[in-house]
């Protein structure tokens, strides 16, 4: 979370100190209609298509932490299975970690589309 938000703010920066925001503050809009109405929807473009690996990386933790930790979840689970050769329990794991990242990644790129109409149009 942090590093997303490290992501958007550092873009929210940028765009602050862009032609348009100063044009804009120069007809008098108030700095909150300003934020949410122009910079905002420009910044959170890369802080959308990064979501997108939140899913997976979080699975994909779990097992390094449970690991750690002995937790009796999917990481003692998913090493033992590699560790007695069972890749039938093995490759299900992972499966589930690779349908996690391609469900991820579709969310973010549907959500990307919603909110900025420059990627629905294919503009470059």
């Amino acid at each position: 979370t942090a590093g997303l938000i490290r992501i958007l703010r550092a873009n929210l920066l940028d765009e602050l100190r862009k032609p348009y925001v100063v044009a804009a503050r120069s007809h008098g809009l108030s700095e909150q209609r300003i934020l949410f109405r122009y910079p905002l929807r420009v910044a959170v473009n890369p802080f959308l298509s990064t979501v997108g690996w939140v899913l997976p990386s979080l699975v994909s933790g779990e097992i390094i932490v449970s690991q750690v930790l002995s937790l009796p979840t999917t990481g003692p689970l998913l090493l033992q299975a590699l560790k007695s050769q069972d890749m039938y329990l093995a490759g299900a794991i992972i499966l589930l970690v690779s349908v996690l990242t391609v469900i991820g990644t579709l969310l973010s790129d549907i959500l990307l589309a919603r909110i900025d109409p420059r990627v629905r149009a294919g503009v470059r």
